[in-house]
């Protein structure tokens, strides 16, 4: 597809509407509690013109500044005002690969939404909405009248990308862009990354994610899976026997925290990661059509107050567990996830616990029956500008469960590494990269949650992109 022209022609001044935000539609929540639907409807195609025509079409759209990938915010909904669906589409995948996955799971509300020139006085345009709804316009098409961005002229170089995660697809159609040829290396048996095996299916369906890599493959990039990286291949291997003229290092960091406290390798006891993945990758919850096997909890706890959290809660909520716990060490306003997946919670019956923090998983025969937790206070703020929790003497009280789910987030896995052992790592153990993702070691470029551990998708895909840029540069000036 050719490069978009997105001179402004000559029209007519438009006043914007002064309408309110257009409300997303949504399932019941006592019905979609019992299922793996997706909650969230999108719009029809004239609530996304209604909600296109809030904006303001600024002069100069600072929407554009609050977002990781630049994406031309006015341009796309410039388009949908004007009913060029398809050229709105064209405008978002010039810097987004990924627009129906990332307008349902990007938080736009701490980004793009947030410098958005109407949230000063109202209600932001839903910017993440339209993006979904320009997304779904386009997967909705048949695969020959699809958009794909256009490619450039071979350059003769190859890129080897470990990892289909969200940096690693964003380097690999950025890179694709620009002539290279691309090989994506995934670990698992299905592309995606932790858009597959991390979000559920009522948040992120799979099929979604899934299509918008098949648009990666028309342009060329191949995806294969089942591979390693750090156990199949060696990055040197990859370098010098493989053929690969540079490599980048988009893994992510799957290494589960845990709590470190007595009972944890209690029955009933899961990492979040673990837990996820069974149900989104292998899809457990459809057990015995798939033969992957989950704890069904009828009592679950599950400790944490990100949206990996939430996730979790939702899922066993999902799974039949007839009391679902949130215990979270501070108050709901200081809980890192999303506002809409909070309230989404709160309405399927996610009981939040908040202000308590574990001290023991109990357990018989080996077995959980509850959680030993003792009641928080918040003092003055630390590092992190969050005000301290503090345990409450005497404060100690038993949760009765018999699953506990553990959501503290995750560190990097070391597999990689420990391979290349003239790789910079940080103190924490991630990979050591600079602001345009190159490492040390020449030709390797990292990005994402393996260099800057757990962020959001668009953050990752930023850093992607970003890398990608580097890369070629580094190839060029190996080209001479």
């Amino acid at each position: 597809m050719p490069p978009v022209d997105d001179t402004p022609a000559e029209k007519p001044r438009r006043r914007p509407s002064r309408a309110p935000r257009t409300p997303m539609p949504e399932r019941d929540a006592s019905e979609r509690a019992r299922d793996f639907a997706e909650v969230s409807l999108g719009y029809s195609e004239e609530q996304a013109v209604a909600e296109a025509n809030r904006c303001l079409q600024c002069k100069n759209p600072t929407c554009i500044e609050g977002c990781p990938v630049n994406i031309d915010i006015k341009s796309f909904i410039a388009r949908i005002i004007d009913g060029e669906y398809a050229a709105g589409v064209a405008v978002l995948k010039q810097r987004n690969a990924l627009p129906a996955a990332c307008g349902r799971v990007c938080p736009q509300e701490e980004q793009c939404e947030a410098s958005c020139v109407l949230a000063r006085t109202k209600e932001p345009v839903a910017i993440g909405r339209l993006e979904r709804w320009l997304g779904d316009f386009d997967l909705a098409c048949d695969l020959e009248h699809r958009c794909v961005p256009e490619v450039g002229e071979p350059s003769g170089a190859s890129v080897a990308v470990v990892g289909s995660g969200p940096s690693g697809l964003a380097c690999a159609g950025e890179l694709r862009r620009r002539g290279h040829a691309v090989t994506v290396f995934e670990s698992l048996h299905a592309p995606g990354g932790v858009l597959t095996y991390g979000i559920p299916e009522f948040r992120l369906p799979k099929s979604i994610v899934q299509a918008e890599i098949e648009m990666l493959r028309v342009m060329g990039v191949e995806v294969v899976t089942d591979v390693v990286v750090g156990a199949t291949y060696t990055l040197d291997e990859l370098l010098a026997e493989e053929g690969f003229d540079a490599v980048f290092i988009g893994s992510g960091a799957g290494l589960p925290l845990f709590l470190g406290i007595p009972g944890e390798n209690l029955n009933g006891v899961y990492s979040a990661n673990e837990f996820l993945t069974r149900v989104n990758l292998m899809k457990a919850y459809e057990f015995p059509a798939y033969d992957t096997p989950v704890w069904r909890g009828r009592k679950v706890a599950v400790v944490g107050g990100g949206n990996v959290a939430m996730d979790a809660a939702r899922t066993a909520k999902r799974l039949g567990a007839e009391e679902v716990f949130l215990v979270y060490r501070r108050s709901e306003e200081e809980m890192p996830a999303r506002r809409e997946e909070v309230h989404h919670a709160q309405q399927e019956g996610i009981e939040f616990k908040m202000l308590c923090s574990p001290l023991e998983i109990l357990g018989h025969d080996g077995f959980v029956t509850g959680m030993l937790a003792t009641r928080m206070e918040l003092g003055e703020a630390d590092a992190s500008g969050r005000r301290a929790p503090m345990c409450v003497v005497g404060s100690e009280f038993v949760i009765d469960c018999d699953t506990v789910i553990v959501a503290l987030g995750t560190k990097a896995n070391p597999l990689i590494a420990k391979t290349a052992p003239d790789l910079a790592l940080t103190r924490r153990g991630y990979i050591a990269a600079n602001d345009h993702g190159a490492t040390n070691k020449p030709g390797v470029f990292a990005g994402g949650d393996i260099v800057t551990g757990s962020a959001t998708v668009i953050l990752a895909m930023g850093a992607g992109k970003k890398a990608a840029s580097a890369i070629d540069r580094w190839l060029a000036e190996r080209r001479g």
